[in-house]
């Protein structure tokens, strides 16, 4: 049975704040029995842990290629970023302007040999992958229902669902993400049960009633990420970590191997758990900005991520809004967030890049947002002299 870790930003808020000191085991590592028990764990267990997942819980290689992309030296920014550094737990931070670094920052003793797990940073890379697909022809397009590449769906909620509304969290299914309430969807989702032969998050989600029309209300769902994954599984014939290595990860040059959680079904989660070096994380923010184009070819569809990082979605924040997978700013700028701060800001106004790799002493909250918009303010006024 499948034990899920993709988690809403909110409801992981609520999950952290009961972490238990529970210290390590001896070998160095947290204990994790569950993967959801990792929101529980204790600063030093998170500090621990975050370098560490592909050696606590299974993970599958994302092979990279022998050509590394460089990426040179640039002007150094005139920027103290240490008590940002120390105040947030922040492991890693990378600010790449023009494919060049203009700062590079190491703390909690990681370092540039070292991955670090990304959360739900996994999602953006996992929407890119559904445009890969586009282009080799294994995804007719975002229009197509995804019940022709998950076929149990039908008859239920997703009955009619496209691929762009899967994408964008809009297809109008019925999801309590609540983790204060002990019966919602969020909190059944990671019960073992008996599935049979069908994979247990699909088990789970065609039993989903309908609260909206498709395409007409925005809401945020742990279940659907794991089904976009899901999807390009289907479609491609390939694991994720596989085609993840086809399509980027070799091409474009990145500098280390990755590695993706798998679950006891075998399936990677598409929202989560991507372990990789500070750099190969700047290098994916850097191939958003080159428009996903890798050695003169575009793995993406034309104007993917113009589309793909712009508001598809209206999520009640004024200036904010979802794409496929990304959160987005009326300004232009873009992000991939995960819990407990890992960040890729993308400013292609700057043609700027910005890595955050942290553990945060709580999931998320509103202080620690507030000293990331700092940090992010900064670097871009830096970035401007």
């Amino acid at each position: 049975m499948r034990h899920h870790l993709t988690l809403g930003l909110a409801a992981a808020l609520i999950l952290s704040a009961c972490a238990a000191e529970t210290g390590l085991a001896a070998n160095g590592l947290p204990r994790l029995e569950r993967s959801s028990e990792v929101l529980f764990w204790s600063q030093t267990e998170r500090e621990a842990g975050f370098r560490a997942m592909d050696r606590i819980t299974p993970h599958r290689t994302v092979a990279a290629g022998g050509d590394v992309r460089a990426l040179p030296p640039g002007a150094p920014l005139d920027l103290d970023v240490d008590a940002f550094m120390d105040a947030e737990n922040v492991a890693g931070l990378l600010v790449l302007q023009d494919g060049r670094v203009r700062l590079e920052r190491y703390g909690l003793d990681f370092g540039p040999q070292e991955r670090w797990t990304s959360f739900s940073v996994a999602k953006s890379l996992t929407s890119t992958l559904v445009g890969a697909a586009i282009v080799d022809g294994h995804i007719e397009s975002l229009e197509t229902p995804i019940t022709r590449y998950l076929p149990e769906l039908a008859g239920g909620a997703y009955a009619g669902v496209t691929v762009r509304q899967l994408l964008t969290m809009t297809s109008g299914a019925d999801w309590n993400e609540d983790y204060t309430d002990a019966n919602s969807d969020v909190a059944r989702f990671f019960e073992p049960r008996e599935t049979g032969a069908m994979d247990p998050t699909l088990h789970y989600m065609r039993g989903l009633a309908r609260a909206a029309e498709p395409g007409t209300r925005w809401h945020y769902s742990t279940g659907e990420t794991n089904l976009v994954g899901l999807l390009i599984s289907r479609a491609t014939g390939r694991t994720l970590a596989d085609y993840l290595s086809e399509t980027i990860w070799r091409p474009y040059g990145m500098e280390r191997d990755a590695a993706w959680m798998v679950d006891e079904a075998g399936q990677e989660p598409g929202g989560c758990c991507l372990v990789a070096s500070l750099r190969d994380w700047g290098r994916v923010g850097q191939l958003v900005l080159e428009d996903g184009v890798v050695n003169g070819r575009a793995i993406t569809p034309p104007g993917w991520f113009h589309e793909a990082t712009a508001k598809q979605a209206d999520i009640g924040d004024p200036g904010r809004g979802y794409g496929f997978q990304w959160w987005t700013r009326d300004d232009g700028r873009f992000e991939a967030y995960g819990i407990f701060g890992q960040t890729i800001h993308i400013d292609p106004e700057r043609r700027m890049v910005v890595v955050i790799l942290s553990a945060w002493p709580t999931a998320t909250g509103r202080d620690r947002s507030q000293a990331r918009e700092a940090i992010l303010a900064r670097i871009a006024s830096a970035a401007d002299q």
